[in-house]
C-alpha cells in the first residue's frame, strides 16, 4: 500500500490559496456509502446528488477507484492508514516549506469523518499546522476539538434547524447559491469561491459558494 498516495494538492480551488501564501493538501475518500462504508453520516439526498466527488479529476475512473481503496483501507486497516497519513502529512509540510508556503490540510475533501475523535493524535503530532473541514454533523461543533482544527458547518435542504443552532453559537455556515446574495438568514454573505481557506473567513458570516459539477442541475433545494 506504500504506493497509494493519500493526499493531493491538485485541486483548482485550493490552489487559489497560494496567492495568500498557503498550500492546502486534501484527503479525498469515497463519499457516503460508495465504498461499502458510510463516510458521510448526515448526507441528505440533495448533498449526495450534488457531491463534488465526480468534479475535476474525480471524473476519471482511476481516481474513483483510488478513493474507494483509500476508504476501505481506512475502515479495515485503520492503524496502517493512519501511519501512511502521518507520513504523507510530514512529507507535505516539507514540500510546502521548500516552496515557501504555509501548509494546511483538509482531511474531509469528500467525506465527513470526525477526525478529532478518530485520530486526535494527528493534531497533537502537528500542533503548529492548521487543519480545516466542512461538516454537517452538528455535534462536532459542540464537543471539544483540537485548537488547530477549524470547522465550518454546511447547509443542506434538510438541516435548517441545526443551522439556526450553529449560527446562534457563533459558527459560520456554508451554503450553495445560484447567485450570491448580500445577506442570508440575517447574516452577511462572504464569497467562499475566492479561496478554500475557511479558517481565514470573517466571523459570524454565511460562506456562499456557487454550484459546481452536478450541483448546477440540483432540484432538491440543496442549491438555494
Amino acid at each position: 500500500m506504500a504506493h497509494l498516495k493519500l493526499l493531493t494538492e491538485k485541486n483548482y480551488k485550493i490552489l487559489k490559496g497560494r496567492k495568500l501564501g498557503y498550500m492546502t493538501y486534501i484527503l479525498h475518500l469515497a463519499p457516503a456509502n460508495l465504498s461499502g462504508f458510510n463516510t458521510c453520516p448526515m448526507a441528505s439526498a440533495g448533498c449526495r446528488a450534488a457531491c463534488l466527488n465526480t468534479s475535476g479529476r474525480g471524473v476519471y475512473p482511476n481516481v474513483q477507484r483510488a478513493r474507494v481503496r483509500k476508504t476501505r483501507l481506512f475502515f479495515t486497516h485503520r492503524a496502517k492508514f493512519l501511519e501512511m497519513l502521518r507520513k504523507d502529512i510530514a512529507a507535505a509540510i516539507r514540500r510546502a516549506k521548500r516552496k515557501r508556503l504555509t501548509p494546511c490540510f483538509r482531511l474531509n475533501g469528500t467525506s465527513d469523518i470526525a477526525w478529532e475523535f478518530v485520530a486526535p493524535e494527528i493534531f497533537r503530532e502537528f500542533p503548529d499546522v492548521q487543519f480545516y473541514d466542512y461538516t454537517k454533523v452538528t455535534a462536532r461543533l459542540f464537543r471539544p476539538r483540537p485548537a488547530n482544527y477549524h470547522l465550518t458547518f454546511s447547509l443542506s435542504e434538510k438541516n435548517t434547524a441545526d443551522v439556526k443552532r450553529v449560527m446562534a453559537a457563533g459558527y459560520n455556515v456554508a451554503a450553495v447559491f445560484r447567485t450570491l446574495p448580500k445577506k442570508f438568514l440575517g447574516r452577511r454573505v462572504f464569497s467562499g469561491d475566492t479561496t478554500d481557506l475557511r479558517f481565514l473567513d470573517p466571523k459570524r458570516c454565511i460562506v456562499g459558494v456557487t454550484p459546481k459539477g452536478k450541483a448546477k442541475h440540483d432540484k432538491s433545494g440543496f442549491v438555494i
